[in-house]
C-alpha cells in the first residue's frame, strides 16, 4: 500500500501550533528530513467530537504515510488525546504494522516526575483535550499519587490564530483561565500548556503565573523523547532519511499558511496545498 523506501519524519497538526513542536525537533535533530502537514482548512480541532477528530487525523496520517513517512508525530494535543490510540490499535495493523504514530501527551506526562515537587499538576488546554480526560488518565497511570486540575481555554487558540496573542486584550483571557485553575487548586506547582499554540502566549502566561508554578511547554520534551525513541529503535531510525530538508503542506491556501507559519518559525518557508 505504501512505499517501503526510507522517507521523512511526518509531523501533523490541525493548524499552526505544531510548528512549535517541529521547531524544537529540528533544533535537536537537524539531520533528519521532515514533512509538516497542517489541516488548516478544518481547524480548530479543539471543539470537535471524538469521531470527527479521529477521522480527520486518520486521513492526515494516511496521507503522510503515502508520502513516504514511516514515523508520524501528532504534534497536536487534541489529535493525540482523541485519535492516537484508535489509530495505533485499529488502523496501523491494517495499513502497515511496521509504521509508527506517536503523540505529545506521553512525553509531557513522563517528565512530570522530575519537575513537580508536591504532585499538584495543572493542565491548560483546548476544550477537546480537557474533555477527553487524557491528561488526567495518563498522569494517574504514571503518578497515581499526583492530583490533576484541568481548565479549558477556548479563547487562546483564536487569539494566536488571529495574531492577537501579543495585544492588551489577550491579558484578560490569560488571567481568566490561569486564575480559574489556581482557584481550583492554589497549591498547583506545575502547569502544563497542553496545546502547541500556547507558547506564543508564554510571556503573558508567565507574568500571570508570577512564579507560583513551573510552566511546562512541550516542544523540548517531545524532541528529547523522539531522540530517545530513535536511539532505542534503530529499525525505525534507518527508515528515516537524513538530508536536513523540510517540506510544508497545508489544506488551506499555501500563501496564507506561509504568512502565518513564519510567525511561529521566524524563518521564510514555502508551503504546498494538499487535499485528503
Amino acid at each position: 500500500m505504501f512505499s517501503s523506501n526510507p522517507g521523512p519524519i511526518g509531523v501533523f497538526d490541525s493548524g499552526y501550533g505544531g510548528l512549535t513542536i517541529l521547531k524544537e525537533i529540528r533544533r535537536r535533530l537537524p539531520q533528519y528530513d521532515y514533512i509538516y502537514l497542517g489541516d488548516n482548512a478544518r481547524n480548530p480541532y479543539g471543539t470537535r467530537s471524538f469521531d470527527v477528530v479521529y477521522e480527520f487525523t486518520r486521513q492526515a496520517v494516511e496521507t503522510l504515510f503515502s508520502k513516504g513517512c514511516h514515523l508520524v508525530i501528532l504534534a497536536c494535543n487534541t489529535a493525540s488525546a482523541k485519535a492516537l490510540r484508535t489509530i495505533q490499535q485499529r488502523d496501523l495493523p491494517m495499513w502497515d504494522s511496521s509504521r509508527r504514530v506517536l503523540g505529545v501527551v506521553i512525553p509531557t506526562v513522563e517528565a512530570l516526575g522530575s519537575i513537580s515537587k508536591n504532585g499538584n499538576i495543572g493542565v491548560l488546554g483546548t476544550p477537546g483535550t480537557v474533555s477527553s480526560g487524557t491528561y488526567d488518565i495518563e498522569i494517574a497511570k504514571f503518578f497515581p499519587q499526583f492530583r490533576t486540575v484541568s481548565v479549558p481555554c477556548p479563547m487562546w487558540v483564536p487569539l494566536v490564530e488571529n495574531r492577537e496573542y501579543d495585544c492588551p486584550g489577550a491579558d484578560y483571557f490569560v488571567e481568566k483561565y490561569v486564575e480559574e485553575l489556581f482557584a481550583s487548586e492554589p497549591e498547583t506547582d506545575t502547569l502544563i500548556l497542553a496545546c502547541t499554540h500556547y507558547p506564543l502566549l508564554i510571556d503573558k502566561i508567565r507574568k500571570q503565573v508570577d512564579g507560583r508554578a513551573t510552566i511546562v511547554t512541550q516542544g523540548e520534551l517531545v524532541a528529547a523523547s523522539l531522540e530517545d525513541y530513535l536511539k532505542r529503535h534503530p529499525e525505525m531510525d534507518i527508515q528515516c532519511t537524513k538530508g536536513g530538508d523540510c517540506e510544508y503542506f497545508t489544506t488551506e491556501n499555501p500563501d496564507k499558511f506561509t504568512e502565518s507559519a513564519e510567525m511561529f518559525l521566524h524563518t521564510p518557508l514555502k508551503a504546498n496545498h494538499i487535499s485528503f
